[in-house]
């Protein structure tokens, strides 16, 4: 998928600044490009609601109100990678199986969720995310979009595909007056985050360690000022600044959001 625009617009409040590299070709110019297709296989859970997909290890809380909806999915633990592959997205087609729905169609789903090991189950009998196999646990309404549910598990076709998102990455805060927990939702690009720094008005720049999924973390006081904040990519190492992107009357329990993204 091509570029429609090589412009970018900037504003006092926030900046973008791009380290542009190319990774397996799958980074060109600014902009995150599909990989090559590789095979796993694909179960689901839950039902049709996709209720039971709610939450999960990313920890991007109700799937409606992040902008996820039941376009979800759970990676096995090769593919989670402790978190790293926390919004990542895939474009997944069924593949030879007489399971799939005429055409093999395909759908796209972002990473919400951890499919933990089953020892007790063989690799190939049960234990479909035990390492170092890939595989895809999905949201009921995706997998039915793929292939007629009974068929329990299907061999599927698979590649990266960058994240389409509407507006700029959401920041949601948690934590208390010595520890600031912010969880990163609606990126896109590559769709994973690598490492996050913040800087209040009256500090320089505080690396934030990763803490589970999705989230960030930094023990500092950072109340009464506002917040700005570094994210770079885990695939592409691409680096994006986030200028005042919380107001100094911030609170944990909301989520402000940006007009930056990756792309």
């Amino acid at each position: 998928m091509g570029p429609t625009s090589s412009s970018w617009s900037f504003n006092k409040f926030f900046a973008i600044v791009f380290v542009v590299f190319s990774v397996s070709g799958e980074f060109v110019a600014g902009y995150y490009r599909p990989s090559p297709w590789r095979f796993a296989h694909a179960t689901f859970y839950g039902d049709e609601t996709a209720s039971e997909t709610m939450g999960g290890a990313c920890g991007y809380g109700n799937l409606f109100n992040s902008g996820y909806g039941v376009a979800t999915a759970a990676l096995s633990a090769t593919m989670f990678k402790d978190g790293y592959g926390c919004g990542q997205c895939f474009q997944i087609m069924c593949y030879k199986s007489p399971h799939c729905y005429y055409g093999n169609p395909t759908t796209v789903v972002t990473a919400t969720n951890l499919c933990p090991p089953n020892w007790y189950q063989d690799s190939n009998n049960g234990g479909w995310c035990n390492p170092p196999r890939t595989h895809f646990d999905m949201a009921k309404p995706a997998f039915m979009k793929l292939a007629n549910w009974k068929a329990g598990i299907i061999p599927v076709a698979y590649r990266r595909v960058p994240c389409k998102r509407i507006g700029g990455m959401r920041f949601q805060f948690q934590g208390n007056a010595y520890w600031l927990l912010i969880f990163v939702m609606n990126v896109g690009g590559a769709g994973d985050i690598k490492s996050m720094a913040v800087k209040g008005s009256r500090t320089n720049w505080i690396s934030m360690s990763h803490n589970w999924g999705a989230s960030y973390q930094a023990f500092s006081s950072l109340y009464g000022q506002s917040l700005s904040f570094r994210v770079t990519s885990y695939t592409t190492g691409q680096t994006l600044y986030a200028w005042n992107v919380a107001p100094s009357n911030w609170n944990a329990g909301m989520t402000y959001k940006t007009t930056v993204n990756f792309r």
